[in-house]
């Protein structure tokens, strides 16, 4: 993890997620990774259908930065704690990430990067927020047949999964792309296989 850490830290960001010189909302989410019954894991979200932005889209639990808390760090923490019942006490925080900006919401987000010493349950806290909690085996990340490039119809194409019953895409499959390469973890994959985003995820994604 802390090899890990160093890594991503230092880890170039994408010319088209940069953030800008100034504004957009400071945000964070955890990228929560732990030894589950199937080994190595990662905590993810799927977002409700209900929600108004990135509505029914797998995500790592997280939001804005508010006044009240100490910095990304403690906002990442807070954020999981509400959307899946998440105890802090049982994380380790080992490092964060360069800040990403997310054009479509206007989000200058911080990867916050921790190790869940201490598992406890999780389950869907924010039912308004989120509709399912998942701690996804790298494993299954890291197969090719569950690896796919996708492509949406404004042209960019990039990183995807499908792993217990959800797609991966966007922000959240691309964070998961580079900490594969950084961790080790990543094995080679047919990068040829290429999908059109499906329409009833593209319908969703579109209301945010």
């Amino acid at each position: 993890m802390e090899t890990l850490a160093e890594r991503a830290a230092g880890a170039p960001v994408h010319p088209a997620m940069r953030p800008p010189e100034s504004g957009g909302r400071p945000a964070a989410v955890l990228l929560l990774f732990g030894e589950g019954p199937c080994g190595p894991d990662v905590l993810l979200i799927q977002r409700s259908s209900r929600g108004r932005r990135h509505a029914g889209q797998p995500a790592f639990p997280g939001g804005g930065v508010d006044p009240t808390d100490d910095g990304p760090i403690a906002a990442a923490l807070r954020e999981a704690q509400e959307e899946t019942g998440l105890d802090p006490a049982g994380v380790h925080v080992v490092g964060t990430m360069p800040e990403l900006y997310i054009w479509r919401s206007d989000n200058r987000v911080t990867p916050v990067i921790g190790w869940w010493h201490t598992p406890c349950a999780v389950h869907a806290a924010s039912p308004d927020e989120v509709e399912s909690v998942e701690r996804v085996p790298i494993a299954e990340l890291a197969d090719p047949a569950n690896r796919l490039t996708l492509r949406h119809p404004s042209g960019y194409s990039g990183p995807a999964f499908r792993v217990r019953g959800l797609l991966v895409w966007g922000f959240t499959a691309g964070v998961l792309d580079g900490v594969l390469d950084d961790s080790g973890f990543a094995l080679p994959w047919d990068g040829s296989r290429v999908e059109d985003l499906p329409p009833d995820v593209l319908n969703l994604a579109s209301r945010g």
